[in-house]
């Protein structure tokens, strides 16, 4: 069964900056296209941005400039690097192998990113 662990969240000021990590127990993890979805409350979840396994990179407008998805291979992780956040960015963050509308795995416990002042 694949395993999820999502890490690195937690308290920023607006403006400020944190780096999620989400570490992937699967075979072949370098043939997933992956992702990083927040589910803020009351909201759907929703998908934010994508890497795929050559490294082409996909972002939602609302994040686009300032989230950076990247990943290593070797080390069955991908990164998802977010500076100027802002209140809005607040939610539980989470990783998943995007397929179509759907996604591949089980959910992780997620990390939560709480962005305030």
């Amino acid at each position: 069964q694949v395993r999820l662990v999502e890490s690195g969240g937690g308290l920023a000021q607006p403006g400020g900056s944190l780096r999620l990590s989400c570490l992937v127990s699967v075979n072949s993890f370098s043939i997933f296209t992956m992702g990083w979805y927040r589910q803020a409350p009351g909201k759907q979840r929703e998908l934010v941005a994508t890497i795929t396994n050559g490294g082409s990179t996909n972002y939602v407008d609302s994040v686009k400039g300032r989230f950076t998805i990247s990943r290593d291979n070797a080390k069955n992780t991908v990164w998802l690097q977010m500076n100027a956040l802002k209140p809005e960015d607040t939610a539980v963050y989470y990783c998943n192998a995007p397929s179509g509308v759907m996604y591949i795995w089980s959910w992780g416990q997620g990390t939560q990113v709480t962005v305030s002042s």
